[in-house]
């Protein structure tokens, strides 16, 4: 267990930079969810926020080394678990997710595989101990990610999986890979596209098809991406007020409590709203940034760093998402959007970082 010397070490705006967030995200889901089948959220949402405190203490005194010495056995349990939820998972839309609970709740496991593919390549790269990766490194590693990538992409949920290549990329970048290798991703991403059209499913490639030409079907396949953008101008300079936003109020706005919570923000808290959330995670992201700056090894570093790397690519895709930047792909808004799972997988990694920040003032 970690010891440090007092609370003063803990990373205090970390933490407060992540409930301010938090926060502004219960505030929206009130709002979204205001006189619906599912105005309870917001406080089940607090809930959330104060078990995903209570898993970043843990995170924040368990020794990240005693995690990353047990980084093979997590990933083996991830892998199994990934597969029990295709054999027994609950099936939401379309989807098979979700490992049924006792009251009723869900567990969605492939947003804890994030942290167990953060540690896996950390605690591989940094057991190389070298400035370049190798064809084989590469290899390896790439193998490692792929398989959780695919049974992921087998629910399936291409966003999800999208994630795990996030941390893949962040941590062969910082590992020194040769440009000659990112040269070949390109070209063999380009061969191989095909290849991945064929696997898609049907509602996927729409939405590719949908992210080119949303008008091609506004009351179908492009309704979300139309109404969210609406939803957003709407907003104007100050936006129209907590439950007074017309596209979400009216219902036009799809899931604003979810995946679409930032167009919601955005109607009814307008721009400077949006530019005090983007700020918050700028502020929480750059946070992170000089605790990897700061990491007593290389492994605390490649740790910090994937959080961060993660934590950025979820919040440019769904902002991207709901401005038409972005195909749809359903990644949650780190901290504000509504869910279990993912506000208790982004608490761990936070507690992650903190118990690296936490081992500079070990005795």
């Amino acid at each position: 267990m970690a010891r440090y010397r007092s609370v003063r070490d803990l990373d205090w705006p970390l933490l407060l930079l992540s409930v301010a967030i938090c926060l502004l995200g219960i505030l929206q889901i009130f709002s979204a969810t205001y006189e619906t089948d599912f105005a309870d959220a917001w406080w089940k949402q607090i809930v959330w926020v104060v078990l995903g405190l209570l898993v970043l203490w843990v995170m924040s005194l368990v020794d990240y080394h005693y995690l990353l010495d047990r980084a093979p056995l997590f990933y083996l349990l991830s892998i199994v678990t990934l597969v029990v939820v295709l054999v027994i998972g609950t099936k939401v839309f379309g989807s098979r997710r979700w490992i049924p609970l006792f009251g009723g709740l869900r567990l969605q496991v492939s947003e804890f595989v994030k942290l167990v593919i953060i540690l896996v390549a950390a605690r591989y790269l940094t057991e190389l101990r070298t400035e370049r990766l190798e064809a084989r490194d590469l290899l390896k590693l790439g193998a490692l990610v792929l398989v959780p990538v695919a049974l992921v992409m087998k629910q399936p949920d291409l966003g999800t999986s999208l994630t795990y290549l996030a941390i893949l990329g962040i941590a062969l970048f910082l590992a020194g890979l040769s440009w000659r290798y990112w040269l070949g991703f390109c070209v063999l991403a380009v061969v191989l596209f095909p290849l991945g059209w064929s696997i898609l499913k049907d509602y996927q490639k729409e939405r590719l098809f949908t992210f080119v030409n949303p008008s091609r079907d506004p009351r179908g396949a492009g309704y979300q991406v139309i109404q969210s953008k609406i939803a957003v101008g709407a907003g104007g300079l100050r936006g129209q007020g907590v439950t007074r936003g017309s596209q979400t109020q009216l219902r036009f706005l799809p899931v604003p409590h979810t995946d679409f919570i930032f167009s919601a923000f955005g109607e009814e808290h307008g721009f400077i709203g949006v530019v005090l959330a983007l700020g918050l995670y700028f502020l929480l992201l750059m946070q992170i940034v000089q605790n990897a700056q700061t990491a007593p090894d290389r492994a605390g570093m490649y740790v910090c760093m994937g959080v961060a790397a993660l934590l950025l690519f979820q919040v440019l895709v769904n902002v991207g998402m709901v401005v038409g930047r972005m195909p749809i792909t359903g990644i949650p808004l780190p901290l504000m959007s509504y869910g279990g799972s993912n506000a208790l997988s982004v608490f761990a990694m936070l507690g992650l970082v903190n118990n690296v920040r936490l081992q500079r003032f070990v005795n």
